[in-house]
Order: C-alpha cells, then structure tokens, then sequence
C-alpha cells in the first residue's frame, strides 16, 4: 500500500528568519492525523536566513539526523560535539537522557536549506552523543548511498533504532529497485526533481508511506534527490 503525503499538504510557519515545513505533527502544526509513521517521528524541511539560527535549547530520547541540502549550518552541544554541516555532510545526534544544542547560520549572505529528522531510539536514557560524516554526491548518484543504519555498517552512522536511511540522486531515466524484507516499510522523501515509486509520482517535498510491498521501483523523470527509510 502507497500513501501519498503531498508537499502541500504540510503544516507550514514562516517566522521570517526561518521558512518551514513540517511532513509530521511538530511545534506549533499540530495533526492528530499525521504524528509519525512507523518510529519515524519528525521530517522538517528548514530554510534559515543569514546569520540566523536555533539558540540553545534542549532534547531528550531522540534520535536527530540533519542533512544539509545547501548552505552551512553550525552545531554545538552539551555533549562536546562541534562541527558545521555543509552540502554533503550528515549529522546524527543521541540526545538520550538529555542533551542542549545550537544550530546557527554563520553565513552573512547565504540561507541554509536543511532536512532534519527525528526518530524514536530503541530504548530511553542513552548516553548522549555527537557524530558525523561527509558522503559526496558522486556515491550517491544512481545507487541507493547508505547513511545511517542500526551497525553503521558500509560506512554509515551508527543510530539507535532498526531503520536504514539512504540517499540517492538520479539521473533522468534511470530506475533503481529496493527491495523490503518481509515486515519491513519504507518512506520517500523527494527533495528535488521529479520522481515515480511503484508508479506514483512524487513533487518536491512529496513525501511516501510504504506499507505491505515487496519493492520499490523508484524512476526519475527528472533529475532527482530524495531519501528513503526502510523502517522495521
């Protein structure tokens, strides 16, 4: 079964310095209807101006991925984790038993253009912590590029619960298969481009809900970007 979640269809707050959509129930778009799928909680996609950003401020048993579609961002935690996340780069953060962090644009003439997404961990109270890694858009181009996974097998993150991300740009024409193990579902999200999954289209922003299927035919029509979770 293909649900489709459409771009349009997202709750959407423009604070002027930040210009968001929310794919899930978050902050202040509240959806009984859409509070997550699977342990896939949050899918926030962020455009924050120049020299704008989230002070500090505190999470707890989450699991946070945020991937940087342009632009910089610049993260400091409580748990001594610093870096900046530019095109290519992937963050994961266990905020656990607890964790305070910043996010800033330290640009002073470029926006930020990010997905940040929360899963729900396996379990409450892990020990907090901070990682990241850089994967090109050479690797991700045509294949599915693993980026975080439950062993942080093939190079990817390590995070705490069952569900695989990937990352993929393709060219207009190609096709890729993946295949879900029985029990399994999956979400796209289209970042950019035009794309089919098991002949439903998706626009920008688009997101898919995967139930019940084997596989999925992804087709770009267009050159495409989009992530996509194999969720237990």
């Amino acid at each position: 079964m293909l649900t489709l979640r459409p771009s349009n269809a997202r709750g959407h707050l423009n604070f002027g310095w930040l210009d968001t959509f929310h794919t899930f129930s978050f902050g202040d778009y509240r959806d009984p209807a859409h509070m997550s799928f699977r342990s896939l909680r949050v899918i926030n996609e962020d455009r924050v101006d120049a020299a704008r950003g989230f002070d500090t401020h505190p999470h707890r048993d989450m699991e946070i991925i945020t991937y940087v579609v342009s632009g910089a961002l610049t993260h400091r935690d409580s748990s001594g984790g610093h870096g900046v996340i530019r095109r290519g780069d992937v963050q994961h953060m266990t905020a656990g038993s607890g964790i305070e962090h910043s996010e800033a644009n330290e640009s002073t003439t470029e926006k930020v253009h990010l997905l940040q997404i929360w899963i729900m961990p396996k379990a409450r109270a892990l020990t907090p912590g901070y990682d990241q890694k850089n994967f090109t858009d050479d690797a991700k181009r045509n294949a599915l590029l693993l980026l975080a996974s439950p062993t942080g097998d093939k190079g990817s993150l390590a995070i705490q619960q069952d569900v695989s991300i990937f990352a993929s740009i393709l060219e207009p024409g190609t096709t890729l298969t993946h295949n879900l193990a029985p029990g399994r579902h999956a979400w796209v999200q289209l970042i950019s481009g035009n794309l089919s999954a098991n002949a439903t289209t998706l626009s920008p922003g688009d997101g898919l809900a995967v139930t019940a299927e084997s596989a999925l035919t992804l087709h770009a029509t267009s050159k495409a970007e989009f992530l996509l979770f194999d969720l237990a």
